[in-house]
């Protein structure tokens, strides 16, 4: 469990070194002062888990390092219970020159971990790691996702109550990503906290029960989190876009924004019976978006991408990626994508944009989240698991037709006779 009341952290920045001597001396401010985190308060109960989400500099970095204990706060108060294990920046704690099994003493001792807890849980942390014997090598012959394995094995087997993440995990690959996010989630089940900092929001909406966005040091916005991550997108947009506006907020439980020179008029799916909310999986079905444009706009794109209940992106496509030109001239007109609907069932959004070139980040003239819902019940043809049918075809033959017959291997038995 974490309690963060009204935390603010500033730092002193100065244009050249020199000049922290010069201000001593002189008896002068030669610094400005940044505003890393400003009055920030949350709380993480025990398990669940909160992503923090912003763009770089907004201070999500800080505050692990505070939550950590790295750094001290200016203002607010941190009540902790239990453990704190924190895996913010790739190697920390690490010496290059040691060995892989040299620096799980060294980096156990620094996590709390006795010199018995390191000796009990060692060979669980290099069974972990999947270092196998280059573990006995010297640390600055591993690449950044051998060190990254070893980082995390070593942080999970300090046992903690709390966990912090601070994007280590990106430099993973894919198969060890997914055996850290299994344990990220047996923890939690277990009853650990854990704060996650990531630019992955695909990752943030899955594992995360609340979501917090800052900005320049403060909460933008906390709470469940799809409707946080809107409002993430809201403000990179901003950001690429000096000029936009929200155009239409609905409680804040959506995003509806853009510069207002193009407007999303209406979103509807349809199946081969024309009934807009529910169709198979399956199902020939067609996306239809009205829209008008204010004034010429060149290199228009519009954009679809469905998601499901949790808020994970199921597809997503554009009139770019598709090679389609669109009209620039101003008036209404409407866009149709159709394709086979070949996802499980369940109910999903649809999000719609129109902005300009490959996507929303060059200039975003008009993006609304949940544009349109539909549900979709049933399967045509194949059953299948999991969210989508790839259209998979099965063909059986001899292993090889050359080859003189093998005896079969014994049965297997599970290790008992």
């Amino acid at each position: 469990m974490i309690r963060v009341q009204h935390v603010s952290k500033r730092f002193r920045l100065y244009r050249r070194p020199a000049d922290r001597l010069l201000e001593a001396l002189l008896r002068r401010p030669m610094h400005h002062v940044h505003q890393a985190l400003d009055d920030v308060s949350f709380e993480v109960p025990a398990g669940k888990t909160l992503g923090i989400i912003g763009h770089n500099g907004a201070g999500k970095s800080t505050l692990l390092k505070i939550l950590n204990g790295v750094l001290l706060t200016d203002t607010g108060q941190i009540e902790r219970g239990g453990r704190i294990t924190g895996l913010l920046e790739l190697g920390t704690g690490f010496n290059a020159e040691l060995t892989g099994d040299q620096n799980i003493d060294n980096n156990g001792l620094l996590l709390g971990m006795s010199p018995d807890e390191i000796a009990q849980r060692r060979q669980a942390i290099i069974d972990f790691s999947e270092l196998g014997p280059f573990i006995h090598e010297p640390l600055k012959t591993y690449s950044s996702g051998m060190v990254m394995r070893l980082a995390f094995a070593i942080a999970i087997h300090a046992q903690p109550d709390t966990f912090l993440v601070d994007e280590a995990l990106a430099v993973g690959d894919a198969h060890f990503q997914q055996k850290c996010f299994r344990h990220i989630r047996q923890f939690r089940e277990a009853g650990g906290s854990i704060v996650l900092v990531s630019h992955d929001l695909n990752a943030i909406k899955m594992l995360c029960d609340q979501v917090m966005l800052l900005d320049h040091g403060r909460v933008v916005d906390i709470g469940e989190p799809e409707p946080v991550v809107n409002a993430y997108n809201y403000l990179v947009a901003r950001m690429g876009e000096g000029n936009a506006a929200m155009v239409q907020t609905e409680g804040g439980s959506q995003a509806d924004y853009g510069t207002g020179q193009a407007r999303l008029l209406e979103v509807a799916l349809t199946g081969h019976d024309s009934r807009a909310s529910t169709v198979s999986s399956g199902e020939r079905v067609t996306i239809t978006v009205d829209y008008a444009l204010a004034e010429a706009l060149p290199e228009l794109t519009l954009g679809i991408l469905l998601r499901d209940r949790f808020g994970q992106d199921i597809f997503g496509t554009n009139s770019h990626l598709l090679g389609v030109t669109l009209p620039t001239a101003p008036g209404r007109w409407q866009a149709r994508f159709d394709f086979d609907l070949d996802i499980a069932p369940g109910k999903y959004t649809i999000t719609a944009a129109l902005h300009s070139d490959v996507n929303h980040l060059q200039a975003c003239y008009h993006w609304r989240d949940s544009a349109a819902t539909f549900e979709v019940a049933g399967v045509r043809g194949t059953l299948f698991s999991g969210l989508c049918r790839l259209h998979a075809q099965l063909s059986v033959a001899p292993a090889d037709p050359t080859a003189p017959a093998a005896p079969l291997p014994p049965p297997y038995t599970d290790g008992h006779a």
